[in-house]
């Protein structure tokens, strides 16, 4: 009986279509959130027993989204007067932006830079906490952010600063339809990997994972793979009650499709001067894959290359040299860097793989 075994086939097929689409992945994009904050410091702390929580840089006034959701945000104003600069950085995945430039936050506001953070939207103390937000979602919030702090500051050069997945986002917003009213983007270890690179089987079990048991968790932290040589940084980030350490696999397919969107884009960048800091020594994005996407990008845009750099550069123990290269940079994007990391950058663009 052909035709009977073809439509118990394919009515088989029909419901594992529908039982995938029931466990699809969970996505609470712009204009879904709850408004006001997420969970409080204290809600969801993984503190190891007999240790202390990590203290937390207190809130300022929140940043409104585009759909009214509040941002957490963070400031630290420069010292010895008004400020010659603003930075506004975005953290990258599970972290929050009340820890991840605590090393470098003194070079920077010594200098006379105003540091302002806030945590994106699914991490932190931000709306939708463990949720992903959507990846247009995060571009839409960190234009507006940076909007938010221009109108405040029409008269003082405002730079957008992505630390990995915050590099994609700052990226997908700069190359958007309403590009941040920014003077400069900073990509720092920028987070482009994108599925060609990942490889179609990975991104096969990925996608089975992240549209059959969406909400299964797993350790945030990748097994024999370092994100910094400075281990009181790591330890703090374990210590951190905001720091994300169990992850959902939707979050993790979500950010996925970040990375991958930012790839993408990368040949439509950028209208501001762009400054790219890589480590030689990053395990969690390989430099042949930064390499690889990174020749995707127009002229103009410099890389600097530290080759005692991991992961987490202004948190590594190479910080000092890599805040001096910023502050410099920001002073004036056409110099050459005091590190003379962007010579490094461009011979390793310009050797072959």
């Amino acid at each position: 009986m052909p035709h009977r075994t073809g439509v118990s086939g394919l009515s088989w097929l029909l419901a594992a279509a529908l039982a995938l689409a029931g466990c699809a992945p969970q996505v609470v994009p712009l204009g879904n959130a709850a408004l006001g904050y997420g969970l409080d410091a204290k809600a969801g702390a993984e503190v190891p027993r007999g240790e202390a929580p990590v203290p937390v840089a207190p809130l300022a006034e929140p940043i409104p989204a585009p759909d009214g959701a509040l941002l957490p945000h963070r400031l630290w104003p420069a010292e010895g007067g008004p400020p010659r600069a603003l930075l506004l950085a975005l953290h990258g995945f599970n972290e929050h932006g009340g820890n991840f430039l605590l090393d470098s936050l003194g070079d920077l506001t010594a200098a006379g830079v105003e540091v302002h953070t806030y945590d994106q939207r699914g991490f932190g103390q931000a709306p939708s906490r463990g949720y992903w937000p959507g990846t247009e979602t995060l571009a839409r919030d960190a234009a507006a952010a940076a909007a938010y702090l221009k109108a405040r500051n029409p008269d003082v050069p405002l730079f957008l600063l992505g630390e990995s997945m915050g590099a994609a986002v700052a990226l997908l917003a700069e190359t958007g339809e309403a590009p941040p009213p920014v003077d400069g983007l900073v990509l720092l270890a920028p987070a482009f990997w994108s599925r060609d690179a990942v490889g179609p089987v990975a991104v096969g079990i990925f996608w089975a994972l992240a549209h059959s048991v969406p909400a299964l968790g797993f350790p945030a932290a990748a097994g024999g793979i370092s994100a910094s040589d400075n281990l009181d940084a790591l330890r703090r980030n374990g210590r951190d009650p905001l720091v994300i350490k169990v992850t959902r696999v939707d979050a993790a397919w979500g950010l996925l499709d970040a990375m991958d969107r930012a790839t993408q884009a990368l040949p439509r960048c950028c209208a501001v001067p762009v400054l790219i800091l890589q480590g030689a020594k990053d395990a969690v994005v390989p430099p042949d894959v930064t390499r690889a996407a990174l020749r995707r990008m127009p002229p103009g845009p410099r890389l600097a290359r530290y080759a005692e750099g991991f992961h987490l550069l202004l948190r590594d123990k190479v910080r000092g040299v890599v805040a001096k290269d910023l502050l410099a940079w920001m002073a004036d994007p056409r110099a050459p860097l005091p590190s003379g990391a962007d010579r490094v950058g461009q011979a390793w663009m310009a050797a072959e793989q």
